[in-house]
């Protein structure tokens, strides 16, 4: 895996909604961008904002840099077009995403947001009949 590093930089969150006011319906966006792409040493560094926003209930900002290894003409790419290849664009957003959901999931908790990730759906067959197997309390 290229990505040898992250370290987070800024970590802002707001709560808009006054707190015991109910929150319905908020949609919930999630947004990785790439600002800048530089070499450092063998690789290239690639500094990124991360964004969850609460349809006007709240927002959630995560900034940082990671190092990635393996494709040497990178920053020369990302100068020119303002694009990477899809494959290097991938793996950055994947990283990106896996290690900054962690953190907002735990901030969005100390600002009694929704978690930034679907919960999962619970059903029940039958309608939630009574079954024969054990019950656990």
């Amino acid at each position: 895996m290229p990505v040898t590093s992250l370290e987070l930089t800024t970590i802002e969150g707001k709560r808009f909604a006054k707190t015991g006011e109910r929150l319905k319906n908020v949609r919930v966006d999630h947004n990785s961008t790439v600002t800048r792409v530089h070499p450092v040493d063998e690789a290239s560094a690639v500094d990124f904002r991360f964004t969850v926003n609460y349809s006007g209930v709240g927002v959630i900002q995560i900034e940082g840099s990671l190092h990635f290894e393996g494709e040497a003409s990178l920053p020369e790419v990302w100068e020119k077009t303002g694009n990477m290849p899809e494959a290097v664009a991938s793996e950055i957003h994947t990283a990106i995403m896996s290690y900054c959901i962690q953190e907002a999931v735990v901030i969005a908790k100390d600002l009694r947001l929704p978690p930034p990730i679907p919960l999962p759906m619970i059903k029940l067959k039958g309608g939630g009949k009574q079954s024969s197997g054990m019950e656990v309390a």
